[in-house]
């Protein structure tokens, strides 16, 4: 029997599980030239596939006969096509397939449940470290019933067609408990929908668990446990700036401190802690919650976002009236917030004054430590190879255990600027040569955090290549690390 071919996590994404099986092609690799290799059926005539793919994708096909039985049982296990994980089985009310999937994602410790309609069926994807994955199919028929029983679930207008809709859903089975956010939206196909898992005892984590470095922490927790400053988390959205939230609130949350916060929406509750719901279509606003709180005697206050000039100047403010302040921003560094703020209309003197701690930080994935494989570190990567020695590092590979992503779970990294004096006259003289203030003090940016992760063979190089690429000289990319494999 001929061997057949390795095949690889990033090739099995070019295709949708429902387009490897119209075809009848099993993606195993890129080679070069941009070329596809596939797996297909012996005595099957390709001619017409490949010439439909080539129109509709781009990609040249090159196809690697195995027996008809052999290729079925292969894009069962790659595409999890096999009995128990093909396509819902919806019931008459769509009750049993709705909680069918929703035992499914919370199982596979997925963050979304995307149900999405076209012309002649509804998919269903999973987003799972940060990814979507398609995971079933409904068919088109019998798609009403499951949006009628997520809407009947969700306490919104099943008559409600033609505008949006958000609910709410508490899923409680076989003694596990947690919320589900449902958003409907109109499409020309039909409604689409997507539930966010809220699970408490995954979002709610110590400070200890996240991923800062011993230097990271001791300068993040110094900030946090002053009576008195700003603290400004940044990152783009999806970057795991709430979970650091929750987490600082936790280690606060003591008897002797009154915490006010302000959220867009409440994503978990926490006992002891006073949360309020955004609702700007009645007025109640982050500067008009502010404005409630200062009134309320608070030690901390934690507000969602700093979204525009009038909420920066209320954050400022409340800094100054000796509050402890945290909130997010979205930038690209956490010098970025600097000058965010100074855009907004804040002048330095009073940022130099109020601001504690500026951190930004990304969700890096890990890869699956059951079938990564190693390889080299790409030539000319590193300037400095010798220092990091030995260092062994690893690519994404793909297995039942991480349902052939390659990867399982995600990781935090940050970039911690604790300001002291230097760093506040450099804000009030409005220095922008940070890179050196940073140096000097040791400070390590996510570059730094992001390179580390990759050299300690927790990630791989495509995973932290966005977070390194703008800052790196002379790095490889990408497909360089690609090719290093044996």
């Amino acid at each position: 029997m001929t061997a057949l071919p390795d095949i690889q996590t990033e090739a099995l994404q070019l295709f949708s599980a429902d387009e490897a099986s119209y075809y009848r092609l099993l993606p195993c690799s890129r080679e070069h030239g941009g070329r596809v290799l596939c797996l297909g059926e012996e005595d099957r005539d390709y001619s017409a596939s490949i010439a439909e793919v080539k129109a509709i994708y781009g990609y040249d096909i090159d196809v690697a006969a195995v027996s008809r039985a052999e290729l079925s049982r292969l894009l069962s296990t790659y595409y999890r096509q096999d009995p128990g994980h093909g396509a819902v089985n919806v019931m008459s009310d769509g009750e049993d397939s709705v909680m069918a999937l929703l035992s499914e994602a919370y199982s596979m410790k997925a963050s979304d449940i995307h149900l999405e309609p076209s012309e002649d069926r509804c998919r269903v994807r999973f987003r799972m470290d940060g990814r979507l994955m398609e995971r079933h199919v409904i068919e088109r028929n019998a798609y009403p019933a499951v949006v009628n029983r997520i809407k009947i679930m969700s306490g919104l207008d099943i008559s409600e067609k033609r505008l949006p809709q958000d609910g709410r859903i508490l899923y409680s089975r076989d003694g596990v408990r947690f919320d589900i956010r449902t958003s409907v939206m109109p499409t020309i196909h039909g409604e689409k929908i997507v539930l966010r898992l809220l699970v408490s005892d995954r979002g709610r984590l110590s400070l200890e668990m996240l991923g800062f470095d011993d230097r990271q922490h001791k300068d993040y927790v110094d900030v946090v446990t002053r009576p008195h400053g700003m603290i400004l988390i940044s990152g783009p959205t999806g970057s795991g700036k709430s979970t650091t939230l929750y987490a600082t609130l936790e280690r606060l949350n003591r008897s002797d401190n009154n915490i006010l916060t302000i959220e867009d929406p409440v994503e978990y509750t926490i006992e002891g802690i006073s949360q309020m719901q955004l609702k700007e279509e009645i007025g109640l606003t982050f500067p008009v919650a502010l404005r409630t709180f200062l009134r309320q005697d608070p030690d901390i206050i934690m507000l969602g976002e700093i979204r525009d000039s009038e909420t920066a100047e209320m954050a400022v403010r409340s800094s100054l009236t000796g509050h402890l302040l945290l909130s997010t921003l979205h930038t690209n560094s956490a010098w970025g917030c600097i000058t965010r703020l100074t855009d907004m209309g804040i002048h330095p003197y009073l940022l130099s004054e109020t601001l504690a701690a500026c951190v930004a930080q990304r969700l890096v994935r890990l890869l699956c430590p059951h079938c990564k494989r190693q390889v080299s570190i790409p030539d000319g990567f590193l300037q400095d190879p010798g220092a990091v020695g030995g260092a062994e590092v690893y690519e994404a590979s793909g297995c039942g255990q991480c349902y052939f992503t390659g990867y399982s779970g995600r990781v935090a990294i940050y970039e911690v600027i604790s300001v002291d004096s230097g760093l506040r006259e450099a804000i009030k003289e409005g220095s922008a040569d940070e890179g050196m203030l940073l140096k000097e003090r040791g400070i390590r940016t996510l570059r730094d955090s992001a390179l580390s992760l990759y050299l300690s063979g927790r990630t791989s190089l495509e995973e932290i290549y966005p977070i390194i690429s703008s800052t790196a000289s002379g790095t490889a990319g990408p497909g360089r690390a690609h090719r290093s494999k044996s």
